[in-house]
């Protein structure tokens, strides 16, 4: 039985990050102002720090200032809030990216729309999905805009294809199927309350699975010749897909980790530049 081809996300968003850095370094050379990006943690999780230590290393590599604002875990939702407003008023900020998740105690949701959506540069406020869902010009959820963008590397025309999307958080499983609606595919969304989640699955022609729950999907719940995305990531390196039952049944699938998360990173860097370009009017 042949295997699925991996859809590695490493390589063509190394190539995203060096074009980025590429409008950067113009950007910077036309207008003498980097692009700046700064980011937000709620607390010390040990997982937050990493990804937002790895977004701002990879920020410098492409060529974008970095401004970190580290907050106590006891932050409220109101001093949250007003960071962002400052932020969002800074000429000197041009991206926002408020990592996640902050804190049971804190109004998430406010704390998003803290940020003003022309440096919502994650995509995760109204503004942005209002965008998403009716094609208007806007930054699209970084994960989602990773995720299109990689199945664009591997010649996967959503047009015409059912796509299952196997969760439905605010920021990842509800603008994946909107941006995938955009692109001609029937979409369906499935959740804790879908019955019979397993016969959903398999009539899929491209998975999408972001639920947050290990090994969820499993082979025998993939059409044969699918296309399977994981963006799920949990502890041990191990997506919502059971990869090694599913690689014997799709005909692509990505790797965890090395597939969405690098699309991710390099989706947020390219819109962090194009939102500087935006604000400084070039």
């Amino acid at each position: 039985m042949t295997q699925a081809r991996l859809m590695d996300g490493t390589a063509p968003a190394r190539r995203i990050v060096e074009d980025t850095a590429r409008k950067a370094a113009a950007l910077t050379g036309r207008t003498g102002t980097a692009p700046c990006l700064a980011t937000v943690l709620v607390g010390e999780d040990p997982a937050s720090v990493t990804y937002v230590r790895m977004k701002q290393n990879r920020s410098r590599k492409a060529g974008i200032e970095s401004r970190h604002v580290a907050l106590p875990a006891t932050t409220t939702t109101g001093e949250l809030v007003a960071a962002l407003r400052e932020l969002s008023a800074d000429p000197g900020v041009h991206g926002i990216l408020l990592q996640h998740p902050v804190g049971d105690h804190i109004d998430e949701r406010a704390a998003f729309e803290a940020i003003a959506p022309e440096k919502d540069v994650d995509g995760v406020t109204f503004a942005s999905f209002a965008a998403m869902s009716f094609g208007l010009p806007g930054f699209v959820s970084a994960t989602p805009g990773g995720i299109l963008r990689l199945l664009d590397e591997y010649g996967v025309d959503p047009a015409g294809k059912r796509a299952v999307v196997v969760g439905r958080s605010a920021i990842l499983g509800k603008p994946v199927g909107m941006l995938l609606l955009a692109r001609d595919a029937t979409v369906t969304y499935c959740h804790s309350r879908t019955r019979e989640l397993s016969a959903v699955v398999r009539e899929a022609d491209i998975v999408v699975a972001a639920v947050g729950r290990p090994r969820l999907i499993r082979g025998q719940d993939i059409k044969p010749g699918a296309v399977v995305v994981d963006a799920g990531y949990n502890p041990g390196n191990v997506g919502d897909v059971d990869f090694d039952s599913a690689v014997e049944r799709a005909s692509l699938i990505t790797p965890v980790p090395g597939g969405v998360g690098p699309m991710t990173i390099a989706t947020l860097l390219d819109q962090t530049v194009t939102a500087a370009a935006r604000q400084l009017g070039v």
